[in-house]
């Protein structure tokens, strides 16, 4: 209970960055995106939405941005290491830009049959699932670390 107690502000701040996460998907109609109500219907019988492409793209981007800004200060603050959240946000970069080229190419040269690639290369760019794989996996990293400094430290 004191080691909780001792990270209270990390812990209030945590919790605070993931009601916000929370409050973006909470809002998520104030952004373009006609496959929202596509894909909550049955869409394994039913053709692509129309769809402006522009903003489209802009609204993929802005929702990607706003997730990934509060992800990286999540994993900021439960790290405390610039160079880990750098590390991160080159990640980020590199995932939003394969993501991107991927899902614009299954709408433009797929058939519907691809219809549930489409929806989980959308998932990846609409919520904040990489925070949920770069936490623990930066987490163990650290453990991994820290235990061989120790060990080091013995010879």
């Amino acid at each position: 209970m004191q080691r909780l107690l001792n990270y209270k502000k990390e812990i209030f701040f945590s919790i605070a960055l993931v009601f916000l996460l929370a409050v973006i998907r909470a809002f998520e109609d104030l952004f373009y995106d006609p496959f929202l109500n596509y894909f909550k219907r049955d869409y394994a019988n039913l053709t692509f939405p129309e769809y402006n492409t522009i903003k489209l793209f802009f609204s993929l981007f802005l929702r990607y941005f706003l997730n990934s800004i509060v992800s990286l200060a999540i994993i900021q603050v439960l790290f405390k290491d610039f160079s880990l959240t750098k590390f991160a946000t080159v990640l980020y970069l590199i995932f939003f830009v394969i993501l991107i080229i991927a899902f614009f190419a299954i709408l433009i040269f797929s058939t519907e049959a691809n219809n549930l690639l489409l929806f989980y290369v959308r998932r990846f760019l609409i919520q904040p699932l990489f925070v949920l794989l770069f936490v623990p996996a930066f987490y163990y990293q650290n453990q991994l670390t820290k235990k061989n400094n120790k060990s080091e430290s013995f010879e």
